[in-house]
């Protein structure tokens, strides 16, 4: 997301406050005003739904997990990970694609039969925040990859690369586009007074349905599908890399 279209805490805080008839401050995110106290609470949750609610392009990471002999086959998830993007998996070193997150049903499906004859390896599960690889112990040299979605959407204003899940001050940068979050936040604050907020509601849909696709993320989620024991299993056809399998 360019971060031109980005705004401050401060920003947002006073747009909205403009808007419902506030009278803004020069530093709203450290004022004791009980109307600003409440509102930095409501941007603050503003910021995690919208890393929920949306396939943002900008909130992409990748991550790689090598297998070393001695390992259990749990690994800790990256401490910014939110959620895992879908079929973006991949074994690398021997370029297949990784099975999963399973199901416990599917998991204890695994540990029940005898399928490591079968070099099916590439299989993982996402169980107590950590990720976790079949079969435990895994063979060493695996390169398991994956791309996840962050939950970080602030940005420190002097070190750009400083990117939090927390916002700290009302220098911060929001990683959303700026109309989304002060529409959002409206929402968000008349709600909170009990006030009718179903045209407010209709203006984020519309900004949100304008900004998600420019975004770039919304990518087509391909085909996947199950075997008659219940096994997931991806489509062949549609699943494989731009080098295809084994080379």
């Amino acid at each position: 997301m360019p971060v031109t279209t980005a705004g401050t805490a401060n920003t947002l805080l006073n747009t909205v406050a403009a808007e419902v008839g506030l009278t803004p401050a020069n530093d709203p995110w450290s004022s004791n005003e009980a109307q600003f106290v409440q509102m930095r609470v409501l941007l603050q949750l503003v910021g995690e739904e919208l890393c929920w609610l949306g396939e943002w392009e900008h909130l992409n990471r990748s991550h790689s997990i090598t297998t070393q002999v001695g390992d259990t086959g749990l690994y800790d998830l990256p401490s910014d990970y939110l959620t895992m993007i879908q079929q973006t998996g991949w074994e690398l070193s021997n370029n297949t694609p990784l099975m999963g997150p399973l199901s416990p049903q599917d998991w204890a499906y695994l540990k029940g039969r005898d399928l490591v004859s079968q070099s099916i390896y590439a299989n993982f599960r996402l169980q107590d925040g950590k990720f976790s690889v079949f079969p435990q112990p895994p063979p060493a040299g695996l390169v398991l990859d994956f791309e996840y979605r962050a939950n970080t959407f602030v940005q420190d204003p002097t070190t750009p690369d400083v990117k939090t899940a927390t916002i700290l001050n009302g220098a911060d940068i929001i990683l959303f586009d700026k109309t989304l979050v002060s529409r959002y936040l409206k929402v968000k604050w008349l709600e909170a007074k009990g006030f009718d907020s179903t045209k407010a509601q209709d203006d984020v849909n519309m900004m949100f349905g304008l900004v998600q696709p420019a975004d770039g993320g919304g990518g087509k989620i391909l085909n996947a599908g199950r075997s008659q024991r219940g096994f997931p299993y991806l489509n062949s056809r549609y699943n494989v890399r731009d080098t295809g399998y084994g080379s």
